[in-house]
């Protein structure tokens, strides 16, 4: 089993020792001395995992940091209700990582909500953003904040929140952070729902109609030849196949601004998408080449 660190001091003192021990050993048979966070909070799926997997392949000491960060929470959203799994959650890490840190919101904010925090920008006024106000910034500081006290060479985020990668890889780029940002594909059901924590609270129907999201963007790929606007209409003829999907957002992005594009866009493009089922938020993406 992974050991569990609760603390900043304990957890900056367990990598420096690790560190240590990997380069006085410094033999071929000795851990790599490079150090791969995976940040989460917790509720654990086999997405979560197949990035930790990610991390225990690219060699060295494997951090999974647990904390449900209170910053990312607006005042409509209920962070009581975020399913908090940790046992379960360090179960499925055995094998995959070294260390599991999992802070209390005292030991991550010991002086309550911080002053300091990052600006996510303009992009974190979008999409997501535009749903969640002051989310991004909440995400960021947070991933500055574990970025600080680990201090990793590499963090692995998955591709299934684009948003949230786009933003930290914004981040590390601009604050000249030195940490690489691996990105590993969405982690999908073998009907193509997108792996997700908040998949639980969908009842039965509600989980049938949700695959209609990856068909939605499945087609988009498809009619990608035909330009920016054939993607989007191929998309929303397969969202309106099941009225129980209420659409929050449908755009295509450039991948490197993650401003819509419009419909003379050639090139990589993202088709982002967002929808509810209940009560039940739903996001996922798909990257697509337009010619």
């Amino acid at each position: 089993m992974p050991e569990v660190v609760t603390t900043v001091a304990e957890l900056r003192s367990r990598l420096a020792e690790a560190r240590e021990t990997a380069l006085r050993e410094g033999s071929s048979d000795a851990p790599d001395a490079r150090v791969v966070l995976v940040p989460t909070m917790g509720a654990l799926h086999d997405g979560h995992v197949r990035l930790v997997g990610r991390a225990r392949d690219l060699g060295g000491i494997v951090v999974v940091s647990i904390f449900v960060n209170p910053l990312q929470f607006g005042p409509t959203e209920d962070l009581d209700r975020y399913p908090r799994t940790l046992d379960t959650d360090i179960a499925s890490l055995e094998g995959l990582a070294d260390v599991v840190f999992a802070p209390s919101a005292a030991e991550m904010y010991p002086d309550g909500a911080p002053n300091t925090r990052v600006s996510a920008g303009e992009v974190a006024s979008l999409y997501e953003g535009a749903i969640r106000p002051g989310h991004f910034d909440g995400m960021l500081t947070v991933v500055a904040k574990l970025f600080n006290i680990v201090r990793p060479d590499v963090a692995v985020f998955g591709q299934k929140d684009a948003q949230q990668v786009h933003l930290v890889g914004r981040m590390v780029k601009d604050l000249n952070l030195p940490v690489t940002i691996a990105v590993v594909d969405t982690v999908r059901e073998s009907d193509g729902l997108a792996l997700s924590s908040r998949n639980r609270y969908l009842d039965d129907g509600q989980r049938q109609a949700a695959v209609v999201l990856s068909r939605a963007l499945a087609a988009a790929a498809a009619a990608a030849q035909e330009g920016a606007d054939a993607v989007l209409a191929a998309a929303r003829e397969q969202l309106d196949t099941e009225p129980a999907v209420k659409l929050d957002y449908l755009v295509v992005v450039d991948p490197d601004t993650f401003q819509s594009v419009d419909a003379e866009h050639h090139g990589q493009a993202v088709v982002l998408v967002a929808a509810h089922l209940g009560t039940t938020r739903l996001i996922d993406n798909e990257r697509i080449s337009i010619p």
